[in-house]
């Protein structure tokens, strides 16, 4: 992956309160490099079932590519964004809740 997970389970932890943690949300997601915001686009993408984990290169090709909004932006669209980045992490093998009690 191009994102640690640790900073996915911060970002679901930021999605979950989204209402009032917006501004803080957005803020980590801009101090991401772009490589990290592509991999936590194509990390969602595989979480909703775009893509398998097998196509994690194509996803995060395809996040690269296809960038025309502001990555938080676009992440906040998403009404399940936690949820799917939480079965993401599941997927690729990572136990979300100990990279959420990480970042705790």
């Amino acid at each position: 992956m191009d994102i640690a997970s640790d900073k996915v389970a911060e970002i679901i932890i930021l999605a979950r309160d989204l209402d009032d943690r917006e501004a803080e949300f957005d803020a980590f997601i801009d101090s991401l490099n772009e490589d990290e915001q592509a991999g936590l686009v194509a990390l969602m993408w595989i979480g909703r079932g775009t893509f398998e984990p097998g196509e994690y290169a194509e996803a995060l090709s395809t996040a690269r590519h296809e960038a025309t909004t502001p990555t938080a932006d676009y992440l906040k669209g998403s009404l399940h964004l936690a949820d799917h980045l939480e079965t993401a992490l599941e997927l690729m093998g990572i136990d979300p809740t100990e990279a959420e009690d990480e970042v705790y």
